[in-house]
């Protein structure tokens, strides 16, 4: 594990704080914007392929249950590509990665369109995940690197707002496609996205590089690409049948294996892909660390919402989708006031007052029953969606408020690593909990009584994170928020 940080310093010209989105007028809104909206055709495209899978299928000439490969797929190659994006955008220039992340992934989706073959749309969607795997910490690098650490809570949640709709549009956008038009449209409403998001970040974005990038870790990228895949793989297969149980078991050792051996090869190299000694720093460990119990609950929230709105109370994928779109309004409602609240109380006060909110969120939600008017579920979701979305404003601000610039990359790297991993532990946890559930009732089938205690247990599991943000100082984060600076005047 590097113990030197100093050594690893590589000064860049263009960069720490000379941010022309700070400096110009009136644009401090404008290079968050286009990056989240890179950001959501990636999310949108993410969750809207979920409602196709049927179409899918039937035009394939295959079962249903074979498609979900289209979507693991994605994931795997993007655990792989993953650890590369740090040093990618340190070598070859962040802007230029980003551009070329958006061509790719736009070409991919072309690609899955025209498929007419399911091994096609596997390799395409491989493709995709690949392109895929740099936008999101690429895109947060260029912020990080050109923003004062004071106004970057305010630019962080600017570029959350659009990419928090893709998972909420996603499927009424998906059941209308399918319902009526063709599959295929899925992916091709990705390409007008990307060619505006491409011209806008050749205009708008700028260029932020280190000068003289460390050589790429190889060892490091197979350990934990091929150590986050197998977790990832095995994690998603929790509750299913598509492996055998000693397979799924087999899958996770070899998961914690890679990453085990990762451990011990970051402690021997200097300049190891992701650097465990950032999580020494409180602010980047509760984020990260204790944010993830925040974060499981993300993962397993739309799956069991549609277990819950679809299967146990009978709606429609469209209308299912329709009740929680309000939940996204709650979330853009909160990204307009996250900046103003935590200079107010602080990061440690508002994460710690704001988990056990989005706890109890979670819990209410196991008080659905399908005789309750549809505008109170809807209130409910709402309420959810705006203070989850200053939880998540506030750890996303957080985990960078004691990096140096020169670790930057890799933080950035190492965060998304771990969104990835523990999103995909939500899927998996609550399709567990789903089956131990009906196991537990002796029931059969998925309804309100068995889908209802999950909500309940991953309530529960948010309130963890408290264990991380209770060991933060008050004045944990101050920089980021304006309030060291409004304290010193």
């Amino acid at each position: 594990m590097p113990t030197n940080p100093s050594e690893e310093r590589a000064e860049a010209p263009d960069l720490p704080h000379a941010a022309p989105a700070s400096t110009a007028p009136g644009r401090g809104w404008l290079v968050p914007a286009i990056i989240g909206s890179a950001l959501m055709m990636q999310t949108l495209n993410a969750t809207v392929i979920a409602n196709a899978l049927p179409s899918m299928a039937e035009a394939f000439g295959v079962e249903p249950l074979r498609l979900n490969l289209a979507i693991t797929v994605y994931m795997l190659s993007a655990a792989i590509f993953l650890p590369l994006s740090g040093w990618a955008a340190d070598r070859f220039g962040a802007r230029r990665v980003f551009m070329i992340s958006i061509v790719l992934y736009a070409a991919g989706s072309a690609a899955c369109g025209f498929a007419t073959e399911l091994w096609q749309l596997v390799l395409f969607r491989f493709a995709q995940g690949a392109a895929g795997a740099t936008l999101m910490p690429v895109g947060r690098l260029v912020l990080l690197r050109t923003t004062p650490k004071s106004e970057l809570v305010g630019a962080l949640s600017v570029v959350t707002m659009p990419a928090l709709l893709g998972p909420v549009l996603g499927p009424p956008i998906g059941g209308a496609i399918v319902t009526f038009a063709d599959w295929r449209w899925i992916f091709f409403m990705n390409l007008p996205i990307a060619l505006t998001g491409l011209v806008l970040a050749w205009r708008f974005v700028p260029e932020v590089r280190e000068q003289a990038p460390p050589r790429v870790d190889l060892p490091g990228v197979v350990l934990t690409g091929a150590g986050l895949a197998a977790l990832i793989f095995g994690f998603e297969n929790l509750g299913r049948e598509a492996l055998s149980p000693l397979t799924t078991a087999g899958l996770l050792a070899s998961g914690i294996a890679l990453l085990a051996l990762y451990v011990r090869h970051a402690g021997r190299t200097p300049h190891a892909v992701v650097n465990l000694s950032i999580f020494r720093l409180r602010t980047f460990q509760a984020s990260v660390v204790g944010g993830g119990f925040m974060r499981i609950a993300m993962g397993a929230n739309p799956f069991l919402l549609a277990m819950l709105l679809q299967v146990a109370f009978g709606l429609s994928a469209f209308a299912a989708g329709l009740m929680t779109f309000v939940s996204a309004v709650g979330a853009l409602a909160m990204k307009t006031t996250a900046p103003p609240i935590l200079r107010r109380f602080g990061f440690r006060t508002v994460l710690m007052t704001n988990a056990v909110i989005v706890g109890a969120s979670f819990m209410a939600y196991a008080l659905f029953r399908p005789s309750w008017p549809h505008w109170a579920i809807m209130v409910v979701l709402g309420v959810g969606g705006f203070f989850r979305s200053l939880q998540f404003s506030a750890l996303n601000g957080l985990a960078y408020a004691d990096i140096e610039q020169d670790q930057m990359s890799r933080a950035t790297t190492t965060s998304s690593m771990v969104q990835q991993l523990v999103q995909s532990i939500g899927i998996g946890l609550s399709a567990s909990l789903l089956h131990g559930l009906m196991v537990l009732k002796g029931s059969s089938e998925l309804t309100t009584e068995v889908v209802s205690p999950a909500f309940v247990i991953i309530g529960a599991i948010t309130l963890l994170s408290m264990l991380w943000f209770a060991r933060l100082p008050a004045d944990a984060g101050d920089e980021m928020n304006g309030r060291r600076g409004r304290r010193a005047a």
